[in-house]
């Protein structure tokens, strides 16, 4: 109730607020101080002390207060900088039109990843090029969090991720394909080409693993708290790659997706271990705000991906899983999301 006050209060007088103004004070408080968003806007620190106070008389309550570690939004000041991010969403959209419509058959579709899907993200994209060259491709490649923020900042029209996230956003949601996890080691790891490795006996590895939040590290908890084991002991790393290099110099064991190591164990350098309950099977998902036109070459993205982006994840000799364990294993999308099967 308090904000949807602020919000009607604002409404109110922010008939003659610009542009120039929200920036302004978008950049102060990204910068914590004036000469700071002088800087990033390139103009000077006293043509933004007057767009602020511009800003504050016409809104009437003060928008940000001098704290100790810098300036800070007050509640009002919040609801602007939300206003202008959604503005500045609206213009990059609106100028995404314009150049589609002057390029005719192109456009530019920006495109989220998450980091471990960086192992076949490029391949598809060169494979949709080969269909649609006139249309500029912008891909950004973050961990979850960042993947799930660039949803919410409108920063991208849609996104690859593993699991679609349980939040208040309304999404679209479409599977991409399998994704399977398994366990991996230096080829002379002792438990290589041991058949049916109870996870009693892996959990006294040495364990490399992401960091909490991460896909990967929720997975390995869940496997492990399922058989109501303790979680083993080991080291977190920041990234697959690091995770890798440390597993083929011998440091441990990791459960990591297939799709990151299929061209390190094809060449010998990492081992899939045959683990009890494994692989864990998963899946690959295109993600989109339900509330996000998609301008024609990001729908084409989309129904590319949708019906063809499995054909185009890497393959990898994996041990056979159950059915009913796959089933148990297979993530489902949310039940805040929505499926659509035309974008």
């Amino acid at each position: 109730m308090f904000a949807q006050g602020i919000r009607k209060l604002l409404l109110a007088r922010m008939h003659d607020v610009t542009l120039k103004q929200l920036r302004s004070l978008s950049a102060m408080l990204a910068a914590g101080t004036i000469a700071g968003a002088a800087q990033a806007l390139h103009v000077t620190a006293p043509a933004v002390a007057q767009q602020l106070r511009l800003l504050e008389r016409a809104a009437g309550v003060p928008l940000f207060e001098r704290t100790p570690d810098g300036l800070r939004s007050t509640d009002a000041g919040r609801e602007l900088i939300n206003a202008t991010a959604h503005i500045e969403a609206e213009l990059a959209r609106c100028s995404r039109v314009v150049d589609s419509i002057r390029a005719g058959a192109g456009g530019k579709v920006v495109f989220g990843a998450v980091s471990t899907a960086k192992y076949f993200a490029p391949q598809m994209i060169a494979s949709f090029r080969v269909a649609h060259p006139g249309v500029e491709l912008q891909l950004h490649i973050g961990n979850r969090q960042q993947t799930i923020e660039q949803l919410i900042r409108h920063d991208v029209d849609l996104v690859i991720m593993g699991r679609p996230p349980t939040t208040a956003l309304d999404l679209d949601t479409e599977v991409l394909g399998e994704h399977p996890h398994v366990v991996i080691a230096a080829p002379d790891h002792p438990l290589v080409g041991e058949p049916s490795v109870p996870l009693a006996k892996l959990a006294k590895q040495t364990f490399l693993f992401r960091e909490i939040g991460s896909g990967t590290r929720q997975l390995a908890e869940d496997m492990f708290e399922r058989r109501r084991l303790r979680f083993p002991a080991g080291m977190e790393m920041s990234s697959n790659e690091t995770i890798k290099q440390a597993v083929i110099a011998g440091l441990g064991v990791a459960l990591i997706s297939a799709h990151t190591v299929a061209a390190e164990v094809a060449e010998g350098r990492i081992a899939v271990l045959d683990v009890e309950r494994l692989p864990i099977v998963r899946r690959w998902y295109v993600v989109r705000r339900a509330d996000h036109r998609l301008l024609p070459p990001a729908a084409a993205l989309w129904r590319f991906l949708v019906e063809e982006g499995a054909a185009h994840l890497p393959e990898m000799r994996l041990p056979p899983v159950a059915p009913v364990q796959a089933r148990r294993v297979a993530s489902r999308p949310s039940t805040s999301s929505r499926r659509r099967s035309k974008p």
